[in-house]
């Protein structure tokens, strides 16, 4: 499916550098709702998300032509998204409060336990650093593979196996009062 896919994206871009303007639309279409996940995960809050997207997404239509199509498409945009995010990250100052607002599913107490669930998740995420936040987020709310991330990231796989390991662990750490055995 993916490399279907990623050829597609390669025409695409094609299209678009030709001069076709619903092409770019269609590649926003198909990749925006994986993008806006990540940089909500990545910044923790909904407006700064779609911030970070939509800057994003102007910067890759206006390098479009640096996107080398032996690479996949998603890879590279997912690159612009993460470089907008931390760069939204570096600006602003620190916040305690957290948008933990989520769509509410089943009874009130599902519901509020839910969303309380999702809060400190988001929370124990914005503690990480940007590199383990990037490896969690890729893996567990983008579905990636490794190697997937590893070109995503530009890193050997290994490193993405190593920061991905220690992410969960600081991720347990936060979230369950576990302490790995030493």
């Amino acid at each position: 499916m993916y490399l279907l896919q990623d050829q597609d994206d390669a025409v695409l871009v094609s299209q678009s550098l030709s001069g076709d303007a619903t092409a770019f639309e269609t590649l926003v279409s198909r990749h925006q709702r994986a993008l806006y996940t990540v940089a909500f995960r990545m910044l923790g809050n909904r407006e700064d998300a779609a911030d970070a997207l939509q800057g994003a997404l102007i910067k890759a239509y206006e390098h479009l032509a640096s996107f080398d199509p032996r690479h996949r498409f998603f890879s590279w945009i997912y690159r612009i998204v993460v470089n907008e995010c931390l760069n939204m990250l570096r600006a602003r100052r620190p916040e305690d409060a957290l948008d933990p607002a989520m769509a509410a599913v089943g009874t009130p107490f599902e519901s509020a336990a839910a969303a309380e669930r999702a809060a400190q998740v988001q929370q124990a995420l914005m503690h990480l650093t940007t590199d383990a936040r990037a490896v969690i987020v890729l893996r567990h709310f983008g579905d990636l593979s490794y190697d997937q991330i590893a070109d995503t990231l530009g890193v050997p796989s290994k490193t993405v196996k190593s920061r991905l390991h220690s992410a969960r662990q600081k991720l347990g750490e936060q979230l369950l009062e576990w302490r790995p055995k030493s």
